[in-house]
C-alpha cells in the first residue's frame, strides 16, 4: 500500500514544482505579451516614424524641385514677355541680352545656362563659366566668369561663330572666334517642344553634351515671334546630392521613374553613373540593367504617398511612391523612398532584445522567489504530511505542532491536532497492532472471511474471581492495564496480534493479518517472554501487598475462518472455528497437568526445532470428540534428551 502511495507520488507534481512553474508560466506568458505589445507598439512606431520622414524627404525634394524650376521658369518668361532686345538675332543689341541674362544666371547657380534660337538658324548662348567643364570646352582665358556664344551673320552675310568672354563685373575682355558646326537650334527637341507655343515647356532630364552633367531644359516661345524660343539649362546635381545625403538608413536608397517607371535619378552614386554612362547628350536616361526594387514596384503599383511593404530579394523594404505634380521640373515623374525594414526596426529590435533581457531577469528573480515562497509552504505541508503518517502508523508519541502564517495551513495543523486525540482516543479500543497489521494487509475491506492457517493462543488468570472479590474495582483494573500492558508489548515483539481482551483474558493470534512463515514458534517464545515478564510483575505486586496473576497460555496451530465480523456500524476482526476454540481449551487444561504453557501436536510439528517440549500425552479436550496431542512448553530448544525428548531453558 505505501509502495501504491510512493507511485501515485512519482505520478503527480510537488507543491514547490506547481507552485514554481504557475508562477513562472504566469510570468513567462505576462512578460512575453508586455515584450510583444511594446515590440509591435516600437515597430509601429518606427513604421509611422519612417512614414513621416518619407513624406517630410518627398516635401523638401518638392520644394528644391520648386526653386529650380521656378527661378528658371521666371526667367525664362521674363525674357520671352517683356524682353524685346531677343527679338533681333545676334549681334544685334548683344549688350542688352547679355545684361539681362548675366543677372540671371549669377542669381541662381543651378542654371547652366540660357540660350535663344531663332527661326533663321541664330544662336545666342550665355554660359556660367563656374563649371570646370565648360571652362575646359571653351578654353576660357583667367578670369572670365561668363561666355556669349553666338552664331550670327557677318556684314557680309557670311557665317560667324564666336566666343566673347566677360569677367566678374561683366565687362568684354576677350574675343574669340570659333569654327563653324553643324548645330542647328531648330532642330533640337528644346526648340521644337516649344516654338509656336503659349506656355513654357520642359525637356529632359539628359546627359549634357558638354558637362556630362543630368540636366532639364525649361523652354519657351517669345510673346512676340513665337518662332523665337528661349531655353534654359537646368543641372540637377543639387537633386542628385540630395537623395544621396538625405538617407533614413544606411541602405535606404530614393529614386525618380519617369512616366514609363525607368528610373532617371538615383541616390546611388554607383547607379547614376550607370545611367549617365549608357545614354547619350539629351537622351532620356534608364537603368542600363533591370532594378529589382523598380521591378518590384512595376510587379505591384503601390499606392501614391503611402507606405507599404515590398519584397526585394531576401530583404524587406518599406517604399513610399508619390507622383511629382507641383514643381515643373519632373513633373509627371513619381519619387520611390525605400528603406530596409530590417533597419527601421533596429531601434525596435534593441528594445526587444533588452525588454527579454529584463524578462528574463524577472523570471529568473520570479524563479528563486517562488522556490523560496514554495518551501515555505511546503515545509509546513511537509510537517503536516509527516504528522499524518506518523498517525497512520498509530504513532502518538510526537505532538503535531507546524507554526504557519497561513491562516489554511494553521487551520489544518488544528484539525490534525483534533483527528490526532480522536485516532488515539479510538486506539485505546481497538488493538493498534491490529489495525496497522489490518491496514498494511488491505484485509480491512468491509465484511468478509476466508480460511487461512493461524496460530491462536488464550490466556487467563488463575482465581481471578477471587481476586476481583477482595480488592476494588478500581484497584482491579489498575492491576489489570499494567498487567495487560505486558501482554501488548511482548505480542508486538513476537510479530504477533492482539485480537481482544476478554475480562482478565488475552486472544491473540499470529499469521494474521500479517503472514508468518514460523506463527507456531513465535507464538511460543511470546508465552514463553510473557511468562519470564509476569515474574517480575509478580514480584512488584508482593512487594505492594498485591496478589500474583498467575496465568496459563494455551497454544494451537490449525485452520480458522479469518475477517471482519459484526454490524454494518461496528466490525470486529477475528478469527473463528476449531482451532481458535482448542487454544482455549488448552489453557483450561493447564489446571489438570498442574502446568503454565500447554502446546498442541499441531505447534509441535512446526516449531520442535526451535522450542522445547515435554509431551504429556493424549487428551480429549471439551467439547471436542477426537484426540489431541497435549505438549508443555518447556523453553527455547538446547539439547535432545533419549526417547525424542527436549530439554530447554526458558526464553
Amino acid at each position: 500500500m505505501r509502495g501504491a502511495e510512493e507511485n501515485r507520488r512519482l505520478e503527480t507534481w510537488t507543491l514547490r514544482s506547481l507552485l514554481s512553474l504557475v508562477m513562472v508560466a504566469v510570468l513567462v506568458v505576462v512578460s512575453a505579451t508586455l515584450v510583444g505589445l511594446d515590440y509591435r507598439r516600437a515597430r509601429n512606431a518606427a513604421i509611422e516614424e519612417a512614414e513621416t520622414s518619407m513624406g517630410a524627404f518627398v516635401d523638401r525634394l518638392v520644394g528644391r524641385l520648386g526653386m529650380l524650376s521656378g527661378d528658371t521658369s521666371a526667367l525664362v518668361g521674363l525674357v520671352a514677355s517683356v524682353a524685346n532686345a531677343f527679338l533681333l538675332p545676334p549681334p544685334q543689341r548683344i549688350n542688352d541680352k547679355v545684361a539681362l541674362l548675366r543677372e540671371g544666371i549669377i542669381r541662381s547657380p543651378h542654371i547652366d545656362g540660357v540660350y535663344v534660337g531663332y527661326p533663321s538658324g541664330a544662336f545666342f548662348h550665355v554660359v556660367d563659366l563656374r563649371s570646370a567643364a565648360w571652362r575646359m570646352a571653351l578654353d576660357s582665358p583667367r578670369g572670365a566668369t561668363l561666355a556669349v556664344r553666338s552664331m550670327e551673320r557677318d556684314d557680309q552675310g557670311k557665317p560667324l561663330d564666336r566666343v566673347l568672354f566677360l569677367d566678374a563685373s561683366g565687362l568684354q575682355f576677350a574675343e574669340r572666334q570659333v569654327a563653324r558646326t553643324e548645330y542647328d537650334p531648330r532642330t533640337r527637341p528644346w526648340y521644337r517642344a516649344a516654338v509656336n507655343g503659349k506656355v513654357p515647356m520642359t525637356i529632359g532630364p539628359y546627359e549634357t553634351a558638354t558637362t556630362g552633367k543630368l540636366g532639364m531644359t525649361i523652354a519657351q516661345a517669345h510673346r512676340g515671334n513665337p518662332e523665337i524660343v528661349i531655353g534654359a539649362d537646368v543641372v540637377l546635381d543639387t537633386i542628385i546630392d540630395f537623395l544621396s545625403r538625405e538617407r533614413l538608413t544606411k541602405d535606404s536608397v530614393s529614386l525618380v521613374l519617369d512616366a514609363v517607371g525607368r528610373p532617371i535619378i538615383h541616390s546611388d552614386p554607383a547607379a547614376m553613373k550607370r545611367i549617365l554612362a549608357t545614354k547619350d547628350s539629351i537622351a532620356p536616361v534608364a537603368m542600363p540593367e533591370t532594378d529589382p526594387l523598380v521591378e518590384s514596384i512595376r510587379r505591384d503599383p503601390q499606392p501614391p504617398g503611402k507606405a507599404s511593404f515590398v519584397d526585394v530579394g531576401e530583404r524587406t523594404y518599406l517604399v513610399m511612391v508619390t507622383p511629382l505634380e507641383t514643381a515643373q521640373l519632373l513633373s509627371g515623374h513619381r519619387v520611390v523612398v525605400a528603406a530596409p525594414l530590417d533597419e527601421l526596426m533596429a531601434a525596435a529590435n534593441e528594445t526587444l532584445v533588452q525588454s527579454l533581457a529584463i524578462s528574463g531577469s524577472v523570471v529568473v528573480l520570479a524563479v528563486l522567489f517562488s522556490l523560496v515562497l514554495a518551501h515555505l509552504i511546503t515545509k509546513s505541508l511537509n510537517q503536516l504530511t509527516a504528522s499524518a503518517n506518523r498517525l497512520q502508523d498509530l504513532d502518538f508519541t510526537t505532538p503535531i505542532d507546524v507554526s504557519s502564517n497561513v491562516t489554511e495551513i494553521s487551520t489544518l495543523n488544528s484539525a490534525m491536532n483534533r483527528a490526532r486525540d480522536a485516532i488515539f482516543t479510538f486506539a485505546l479500543y481497538v488493538p493498534r497492532e491490529l489495525v496497522r497489521k489490518g491496514i498494511e494487509s488491505g484485509q480491512f475491506t468491509g465484511r468478509s472471511g476466508w480460511r487461512q492457517e493461524v496460530t491462536a493462543l488464550f490466556t487467563d488468570i488463575y482465581d481471578f474471581t477471587t481476586i476481583s472479590e477482595h480488592h476494588s474495582p478500581e484497584a482491579v483494573v489498575a492491576m489489570l492495564s499494567d498487567y495487560f500492558d505486558i501482554f501488548s508489548e511482548v505480542v508486538a515483539t513476537h510479530d504477533g496480534t492482539i485480537i481482544q481482551f476478554l475480562g482478565d483474558s488475552v486472544f491473540a493470534m499470529w499469521n494474521a493479518p500479517i503472514a508468518d512463515p514460523r506463527h507456531a514458534e513465535h507464538a511460543c517464545r511470546c508465552a514463553l517472554a510473557a511468562e519470564e515478564r509476569l515474574v517480575a510483575f509478580n514480584a512488584k505486586q508482593r512487594e505492594m501487598g498485591l496478589p500474583e496473576f498467575r496465568t496459563r497460555f494455551g497454544i494451537h496451530t490449525g485452520p480458522a475462518v479469518v475477517g471482519s465480523v459484526g454490524a454494518k456500524e461496528r466490525l470486529q476482526y477475528t478469527a473463528m472455528g476449531d482451532t481458535v476454540n482448542v487454544a482455549s481449551r488448552l489453557e483450561g487444561m493447564n489446571k489438570d497437568y498442574g502446568t503454565t504453557i500447554l502446546a498442541s501436536g499441531a505447534v509441535v510439528a512446526q516449531s520442535s526445532d526451535a522450542i522445547a517440549f515435554r509431551p504429556l500425552g493424549s487428551a480429549q479436550a471439551k467439547g471436542r470428540a477426537s484426540v489431541l496431542e497435549i505438549y508443555e512448553v518447556l523453553g527455547t530448544a538446547a539439547i535432545a534428551g533419549p526417547a525424542g525428548e527436549q530439554t530447554g531453558t526458558a526464553a
